[in-house]
């Protein structure tokens, strides 16, 4: 399902532009939650890397440039275990594997991300702004296409957890972050489930869109019941379209109309 005409949701992922985006894994939050005394197997690897290459095989005939973490590649602050450290090369081995060009951008849990990246020779940036190549030589031969081509759109990747400059807005036709770990409640009489979601809204005139944790072991934030964590949606988001992402896509209309049932 597209969520925008050049934007398409493939699971957790979005793929647009020969970009493959995905947001949030927080590899080694089992292993965070287990010194809290929680007790969850350790089976979030196993599924992350799972679902990952099922999402390549959706894509096996598309062109896949570059694929974009868009930030909290790893989930612990501090120091980490030697199987976290593996577990984070072999993710990063596995994406690299399936591109040209592996982008890791910065997130708030991502103050150690630079000897990991180092390590495998990826770029770690603030932000990305992609844009749809463009066959150059036929547009120098061509005066016609030359003449008609308009200013390409750009889509600017960016974690989601503080607001960038205007310099960095200004460039951009649409807005991709992540942060919120998006999800819903539904309720079905006594039973309530919840579900990892994307929104589609606006901010400051341009597309908006929130991509859900790829992490397998907690939904996210339920947007009907708990705090908003990005600035970027310290607005009223009750007009943004919900997608949930079950098995499939479901376009669920607005998140007001959820708010009411």
């Amino acid at each position: 399902m597209k969520i925008l005409p050049h934007i398409e949701i493939v699971d957790l992922a979005l793929y647009f532009d020969s970009t493959l985006v995905i947001a949030d894994v927080h590899i080694g939050y089992e292993e965070a939650l287990n010194k809290q005394g929680v007790l969850v197997p350790r089976l979030q690897f196993k599924e992350m890397t799972a679902k990952m290459n099922n999402i390549f095989e959706t894509l096996k005939n598309k062109k896949i440039e570059r694929i974009i973490v868009n930030g909290d590649l790893k989930h612990e602050f501090g120091a980490i275990s030697e199987q976290e450290w593996r577990n984070t090369l072999k993710f990063i081995d596995l994406l690299a594997k399936h591109c040209n060009e592996l982008i890791l951008i910065k997130g708030n849990h991502d103050n150690i991300l630079g000897p990991i990246a180092k390590k495998r020779n990826v770029k770690v940036l603030d932000y990305c702004i992609v844009e749809p190549s463009m066959d150059k030589p036929n547009d120098k031969k061509n005066p016609i296409i030359k003449k008609t081509i308009k200013r390409p759109r750009k889509t600017l990747i960016i974690h989601g957890n503080k607001i960038p400059g205007k310099e960095v807005l200004e460039q951009a036709d649409s807005i991709i972050i992540g942060h919120e770990h998006p999800a819903v409640s539904i309720r079905e009489g006594p039973r309530v489930e919840q579900f990892k979601c994307l929104l589609k809204g606006r901010y400051k005139g341009r597309n908006l869109i929130v991509q859900p944790s790829f992490n397998t072991i907690v939904e996210g934030t339920d947007l009907l019941r708990d705090k908003i964590l990005s600035p970027f949606l310290k607005q009223n988001i009750g007009n943004f379209d919900v997608y949930v992402v079950e098995g499939r896509v479901y376009h669920f209309g607005k998140l007001k109309g959820l708010r009411k049932s």
